[in-house]
């Protein structure tokens, strides 16, 4: 008898001990605080790529869209209305390759993907193809919130963001003589271009090294987790070709009980290494660092298998991160403790 009662209270111990070390854990996150984190694209970004004038229009929209976020945030708005308002203000500028500066395909149009995903639900929602929704980031909310699917594409996808009032628009709209110019140099070469990767072409360098998928990541007041990605593709991808961006778990993930993702690269790698999901599990089950999990997934698994890209996150104590293995990524974020940062080239926090 007494060794039964030993041993029940030795379970009680260790349940006590494992409740107490978790709410040590989640009070880390300050009550009522938050926080934005934001990405536009990675790739061959190098200094001597870009003017003065160049840098200073990419950090003034970077720096709009994060305000924007804040802007929700800080009003008490929840995160997935935080991470819709700064991804809106990059598918709204020529400078990124999403929304209004997508990328041409081999067929001369564009076929835009996005996401969005709850963390704290997990519910999600994405669209793939389209190519008359002005803000994709908005149809795939739609399809994540009067819904009973996560994914639908092509004209599916923009019936039903028409019947909800998402803004359509001709596909004239998304023209812009560069993305035509870039379009022209590479077709025939059967191959596709990342984000913001340039190459030399008869000794002229292509000036697209500055465009790129965009995305969000937010932890609102309440301690809830977004995270959304919106994206042309590559340029001359094949007809029908979808990336990671709209496959939850690849180019998008948010859960609150690790952290929330949003990617750009070569989409095929994060695709094949279910990038967003495996730096979630490697946090959740083996216990590493965010800093450590992006490491390992983007330099260990999708690096090493040829893959280029980077990834921004939010965990779910408030703290962001970003890595990334080209030579460059937009990057930015904000918190409520007034610490922000924006940056272009080199790795930084």
């Amino acid at each position: 008898m007494k060794k039964t009662v030993s041993f029940f209270l030795i379970i009680l111990f260790l349940i006590s001990c494992e409740n107490t070390s978790t709410d040590k854990e989640v009070s880390k996150r300050k009550p009522n605080s938050f926080a934005i984190v934001i990405h536009g694209g990675a790739g061959g970004i190098k200094r001597e790529y870009f003017t003065k004038e160049q840098q200073e229009a990419y950090v003034q929209k970077l720096r709009e869209a994060l305000d924007a976020g804040y802007k929700v945030l800080e009003n008490g708005g929840i995160s997935l209305n935080a991470i819709e308002a700064a991804i809106n203000v990059m598918e709204d500028s020529p400078l990124f390759n999403a929304g209004k500066g997508a990328v041409y395909n081999s067929e001369g149009n564009q076929e835009m993907d996005a996401a969005i995903m709850d963390g704290k639900t997990l519910n999600a929602g994405a669209v793939a193809g389209v190519n008359h929704i002005k803000n994709p980031i908005l149809a795939a909310r739609i399809v994540m919130d009067s819904s009973k699917h996560v994914l639908l594409s092509g004209k599916g996808a923009e019936i039903m963001a028409k019947k909800y009032g998402i803004e359509m628009v001709d596909s004239s709209y998304f023209f812009t003589q560069k993305r035509l110019n870039q379009l022209r140099k590479i077709q025939g070469k059967e191959k596709m271009q990342l984000d913001h990767t340039a190459f030399l072409i008869k000794n002229e360098l292509i000036d697209d090294h500055k465009y790129g998928t965009v995305g969000a990541v937010a932890i609102d007041k309440n301690g809830n987790i977004a995270a959304g990605t919106s994206t042309g593709g590559m340029t001359n991808k094949k007809f029908g070709r979808i990336g990671d961006v709209p496959l939850i778990g690849a180019g998008t993930y948010a859960n609150n009980l690790t952290c929330g993702i949003s990617a750009t690269g070569t989409g095929e790698y994060f695709i094949r290494t279910v990038a967003s999901h495996d730096v979630s599990s490697l946090i959740q089950y083996k216990k590493l660092s965010p800093k450590e999990a992006l490491h390992t997934v983007l330099f260990d698994k999708i690096g090493k298998l040829g893959g280029e890209g980077g990834m921004i996150l939010i965990d779910k104590n408030g703290d962001v991160y970003w890595d990334f293995n080209s030579t460059g990524m937009f990057r930015g974020y904000k918190k409520s403790t007034g610490e922000s940062k924006i940056a272009m080239f080199e790795q930084t926090k």
